[in-house]
């Protein structure tokens, strides 16, 4: 796993050297990032030395001028990690702020983050310093709490780093649970699908392609091999997932049961347009002076999760998605029957669902009661899913 380790400033840097050497002995690739505080304390040349990698601590320095240093360094890891972390550095992962090379970089970093704080028990106390911890918690990162201890101080309080030992462990604990879907492959399917009708028009849909894309961001987390086939979306494709471009029901189609063959689980989250025009105008359709209708005729596309699940072997999972204006449950319930697939996500979309990041989701599966899920974010709905597998 690749992993990033932030080093503030604090005296607790010294025993960060021991946890970056941990986690090269168990077989990941680490890259640092320095505060100019940290390097009070620890140099950046034994950190260097230690990964075989340049320290990344100044966004200005000769080095860095004919490239963006940390945007890179932000997207390469697969987690990052925090440690120490200091009072100032968690309040400004909190509030957005990138005034350094170190606050730029966590804040352009997408992967999952870790943190550690360390500092002296008047600062952990501090109202400001909790309501900061808070509001990481809310944002999904992950907190290892200090330790009771003699502090640089000299006496014993709350807010000492645990030792390298422990932080090693709970890194690997962690680790593990993120990396269950190791070695699977899953097909993930986003947007809506378009129907020309002519050169300039088409038929579509209000399809974001946010639900499919954050599917695809939870699977490849928890170590999947990801292959995104998207339609028409309007959110940005995330970097390091294979994805494929599927305009058409036809073209998407073609894609899912080409990679649905040599895959482990298919996760049908795009919206599939269920008609297409018969014939499609090979000219801009005029308007015309003598005519206040325009009839199209329409004939159904292709049943793209049935299709899959008539090709589906035993050990394959399909998850389908039901977008439901009423009936819900019944609507969805006869969706699961008929389709063959293991779970449906059901949801209503007769409010206010495309495009928004929230979303409350019903999870139907064969032979169990539905699993009903509280309003939250797509993001979170995505990694319920992701759970599931």
């Amino acid at each position: 796993m690749k992993i990033s380790v932030y080093l503030t400033g604090g005296i607790a840097c010294y025993k960060a050297i021991e946890v970056v050497r941990g986690l090269e002995k168990a077989g990941h690739e680490v890259r640092i990032v320095m505060t100019k505080n940290a390097e009070h304390f620890v140099t950046s040349h034994t950190l260097a030395a230690l990964t075989k990698y340049p320290v990344l601590d100044d966004l200005w320095s000769k080095e860095n001028e004919d490239k963006i240093s940390h945007v890179e360094l932000a997207q390469w890891p697969d987690l990052a990690l925090v440690v120490p972390a200091t009072a100032n550095f968690i309040a400004k992962m909190a509030c957005g702020i990138a005034d350094d090379a170190a606050s730029t970089t966590i804040l352009a970093t997408s992967a999952p983050k870790f943190v550690i704080p360390a500092m002296n028990d008047q600062m952990w106390t501090n109202p400001a310093t909790q309501r900061n911890l808070d509001l990481l918690k809310q944002d999904g990162i992950q907190i290892m709490k200090p330790k009771v201890g003699v502090l640089a101080e000299g006496y014993v309080a709350k807010g000492r780093m645990p030792e390298p030992s422990e932080i090693l462990t709970w890194m690997s604990e962690i680790i593990k649970d993120n990396d269950c879907l190791a070695g699977k492959k899953i097909i993930v399917t986003a947007g809506g699908t378009i129907e020309p009708i002519d050169p300039v028009r088409y038929i579509g849909n209000y399809s974001s392609g946010k639900m499919g894309i954050a599917i695809a961001e939870a699977a490849k987390k928890q170590g999947a091999d990801v292959t995104l086939i998207y339609g028409n979306i309007s959110v940005s494709i995330p970097k390091g997932i294979k994805s494929i471009h599927a305009e058409t029901t036809e073209d998407m189609e073609k894609a899912v049961l080409h990679e649905f063959v040599n895959s482990d689980v298919l996760i049908m989250a795009a919206a599939v347009a269920d008609w297409r025009c018969e014939r499609v105008q090979d000219h801009k359709i005029k308007k015309q002076n003598n005519k206040n209708e325009l009839n199209l005729s329409l004939i159904k596309t292709t049943d793209i999760l049935k299709a899959a699940s008539k090709i589906k072997n035993k050990n394959q999972i399909i998850i389908g998605f039901a977008a439901e204006t009423n009936d819900l449950l019944e609507n969805a319930n006869k969706k699961l029957e008929s389709k063959g697939a293991d779970y449906i996500v059901a949801n209503d979309v007769s409010k206010d669902v495309f495009g928004n990041d929230n979303d409350q989701v019903t999870i139907l599966i064969k032979h169990k009661k539905p699993e009903i899920l509280p309003q939250m974010s797509k993001k979170k709905v995505a990694e319920e899913i992701i759970k599931l597998l």
